[in-house]
């Protein structure tokens, strides 16, 4: 009756978030409590409750700092020179343009939002794609694949998700998985340099002259599947369009040099930069991260006091940290609210026992001789699941019964959650994914189109974290 009850609740809270009837914060809460109470604990749902709460107020702190500080640190403009350089770096090469489109969202990621990472990247990148005639699908694969194993960050969300779920210690799972996610990252740079190579073969080389000179304003246009055979991969194709002219939306005029193009990508002009404060904030953000690495302290400890520093170093006045902290308020009210509401979700579902059963009925149904590899099947099911459900129904639903079952094979919880990582390269192109719309709407490219050009090279990368972390002994 459990086992029933356990997978109808699951099932129950994944199709109402993938139809959009309910937030995932409600779905949460009320789901569960409507089950707790349909298996006769109602009772026991306040014990619950706050037995979750407790448990997870650690990752939550983490979130809410982690999100605070570095948006503040791009509010400063920490990371406006990396932008800059990489646009330098770019020039007009087709290869350096796509390599640089993977560092710059790799590096920007570090926000943990992917909503700003893909704002930061299109507008730094989409102008240079633009008047090169550069297929636009590059651009949005290369942006979101690489967004999606940066993801993986302790702040950015599955980390924290599979932490929350399985009562574990974030950095526990994430320090060990650097190694596999650096070769996941390394292989999204090498597969950039080979699609830069593609697109360079395609189009040409020019200088960033010429691409800027009047009549060169060209744009792909992205056409159907088969529509552009000799592209090798049907991507798109350069159709050249009339330069200057009022109706080419986003063209600036062909008179205009690079900066009024749009080649800055973040507002030079902000009230918020701190120019004076650059390599104090540099040096804070290094030493943040190196003491995450090395464990100096719990990392919400960390990002508590790095963001208490970030703010009154860079915003003295208490009226603009106030503003800045508003200006945040959205992004951590959302995760962190999600944090408290899943432990509802998961303290219904262990304290009833409901999980205990399901995963008593998937090692049934798991031949005996895949049980000890229970941590390679979680991570090849990380793919299809993240992609065709939301983390939060993967993680809360999904990874605490695969970490039961492969604890009865004597698999470490920390082993499952780290190889549930390996299908975030495809998460972040998955259509449940709110980012993944603003990714393609700036870059004017149809999500079908993205979808079939990502899915395979994301699907790809993932299994190269899978296979590197299972190459180290990570997984």
């Amino acid at each position: 009756m459990l086992t029933v009850l356990g997978f109808a609740m699951i099932a129950t809270f994944l199709v109402l978030i993938m139809m959009k009837r309910m937030s995932p914060i409600a779905a949460l809460v009320l789901i569960p409590a409507l089950f707790c109470v349909a298996v006769g604990q109602g009772a026991q749902l306040g014990d619950y409750v706050i037995d979750g709460v407790g448990k997870l107020a650690p990752t939550a702190a983490m979130l809410m700092f982690a999100i605070v500080y570095f948006g503040v640190m791009i509010d400063v403009g920490l990371f406006d020179p990396i932008v800059r350089a990489i646009l330098r770096f770019c020039k007009a090469d087709p290869v350096r343009v796509v390599v640089g489109t993977a560092v710059l969202a790799a590096i920007v990621s570090l926000d943990g939002d992917g909503s700003t990472t893909f704002m930061i990247t299109v507008s730094a990148m989409y102008p240079l794609y633009k008047r090169l005639g550069m297929s636009l699908v590059v651009l949005t694969g290369v942006a979101a694949t690489a967004n999606g194993v940066m993801n993986t960050l302790p702040w950015g969300g599955p980390t924290a998700r599979a932490a929350t779920a399985l009562k574990l210690d974030a950095g526990d799972i994430f320090v060990p998985m650097i190694p596999a996610l650096a070769a996941g990252l390394l292989f999204v740079i090498a597969l950039a340099y080979v699609l830069g190579r593609r697109e360079r073969k395609r189009i040409g080389y020019l200088t960033l002259d010429e691409a800027l000179a009047p009549g060169s304003d060209t744009e792909t246009v992205l056409v159907g599947a088969g529509a552009s055979k000799g592209n090798g991969e049907g991507e798109g194709r350069a159709v050249p369009r009339t330069g200057g002219g009022a109706g080419a939306a986003g063209d600036a005029p062909a008179e205009e040099g690079p900066e009024a193009a749009g080649f800055q990508g973040l507002d030079p002009h902000r009230a918020t930069l701190r120019p004076r404060l650059y390599w104090f904030n540099a040096a804070l953000t290094v030493g943040l991260l190196t003491a995450m690495i090395l464990e100096v302290l719990p990392i919400p400890v960390l990002f508590l006091i790095g963001a208490a520093l970030a703010l009154t170093v860079n915003f003295p006045r208490p009226a603009d940290q106030k503003e800045r902290l508003a200006a945040h308020a959205d992004n951590v009210l959302n995760v962190s609210g999600m944090v408290f509401a899943a432990a509802v979700f998961t303290g219904v579902l262990t304290g009833t026992g409901m999980v205990k059963h399901m995963a008593d009925w998937l090692v049934g149904a798991i031949p005996d001789a895949m049980g000890p590899h229970m941590a390679l099947v979680t991570g090849v099911l990380s793919l299809p699941l993240t992609y065709f459900m939301s983390n939060d129904g993967f993680y809360f639903g999904v990874l605490p019964v695969l970490a039961e079952a492969g604890a009865a094979h004597g698999v470490s919880p920390l082993e499952i959650a780290r190889a549930s990582l390996a299908g975030q390269a495809l998460h972040m192109s998955s259509p449940l994914v709110p980012a993944v719309y603003v990714l393609v709407g700036m870059a004017k490219v149809e999500f079908g189109d993205h979808t079939r050009f990502t899915v395979k090279w994301a699907a790809l990368t993932s299994l190269v974290v899978l296979a590197a972390g299972v190459l180290f002994g990570i997984v």
